[in-house]
């Protein structure tokens, strides 16, 4: 099942760990499998096509992306698909968004590095992952990634600068964080849904905080010269309030026994998109939840000494929990 970002964002990395030092190194032996990666710029292709012929000669191509991307099952046929896509990209509009995106993705480079070194990792901890065909569109705004186990599809529009008079259907705090830094963070975080076993019982926010604190233990660790910045979708001075009122945070989860809470609406106070989370302040960002769970997530990780692997493959959230010996930490503020 491939993975779409719309404005649920399930990329939302939160932040677990001190900034990242600038001398960061990444380990030459987790690079061992790097591999050249090639990024197919299908824009450059279809916005190029004059005649359905050659629209339908490019489906057939990449009969993946027809499929995946271009929603080929929403279409009577193929034909009608092709005759679409023809006008999409010859309306002045389309064609003016592709002009600003090929000017600022003129090169990928450094998209290519990351993603590079990040597969590496991948399969130094996975020796059995092996790394997607990527590719770039311009969709219009209809999509901003797809992450399939065999694809990824970069909808390339939705990363122009937060500045640029192109910009997402999103509110502000959402469409903040789709910017040319959070990409590569974003596709591993939607890999990391591969590896993250759960218990599908498990219904409390505690089960959702653990989910969401290893999927952010797993970008970390895959990423670890990463920003934390550009991971969690909070500002500097967000990330340096949370962990100032750390303890208030906890305090606020344990008083109101919030752990086992099962009702969906109350769940979604602590986990879900919000530009703050209100039910504690509203100075607090939003999806704190996550954030304390990646906390416990670290913790569980730093004390039981375990490897990646192991630390997503526990799908027992109240063992993890019970395990970390989480407590709010003075010496990592």
């Amino acid at each position: 099942m491939y993975i779409r970002f719309f404005v649920v964002l399930l990329v939302t990395v939160l932040f677990s760990c001190q900034s990242s030092d600038p001398t960061c190194s990444l380990d030459e032996e987790r690079l061992e499998g790097r591999v050249d990666l090639d990024i197919q710029r299908l824009e450059q292709s279809f916005f190029g096509v004059e005649t359905k012929e050659e629209m339908l000669a490019l489906l057939e191509k990449y009969p993946e992306v027809t499929s995946k991307a271009l929603g080929l099952e929403t279409y009577p046929s193929v034909d009608s698909l092709a005759s679409e896509l023809i006008r999409l990209h010859q309306d002045s509009s389309m064609q003016e968004l592709n002009a600003a995106v090929a000017k600022e993705f003129a090169n990928l480079s450094d998209v290519k590095v990351e993603l590079e070194q990040a597969f590496a990792y991948l399969k130094s901890y996975y020796p059995d992952f092996k790394e997607p065909k990527v590719y770039t569109y311009v969709s219009g705004f209809g999509f901003d990634l797809i992450v399939e186990e065999d694809l990824i599809v970069i909808g390339l529009d939705y990363f122009l600068p937060s500045d640029h008079a192109f910009q997402p259907d999103l509110p502000r705090y959402l469409a903040s964080r789709y910017e040319r830094k959070y990409l590569v963070p974003m596709v591993v975080l939607a890999i990391s849904s591969r590896y993250n076993a759960i218990d599908p019982k498990e219904n409390t926010l505690l089960a959702e905080m653990i989910y969401y604190g290893k999927a952010y233990h797993f970008v970390k660790s895959i990423l670890p010269c990463t920003s934390d910045q550009y991971l969690i979708g909070y500002t500097p001075e967000q990330i340096q309030a949370c962990w100032d009122n750390e303890d208030i945070i906890w305090t606020h989860f344990i008083e109101n026994e919030l752990l086992f809470e099962t009702n969906p609406f109350e769940i979604r106070k602590y986990i879900g998109e919000a530009p703050a989370t209100d039910a504690i302040s509203a100075d607090a960002p939003g999806r704190i939840g996550r954030w304390i769970g990646w906390n416990i997530v670290e913790e569980y990780s730093i004390q039981q000494n375990l490897p990646l692997p192991e630390v997503m493959r526990e799908a027992d959230a109240k063992k993890l929990f019970k395990d970390s010996g989480y407590r709010p930490r003075e010496g990592n503020k």
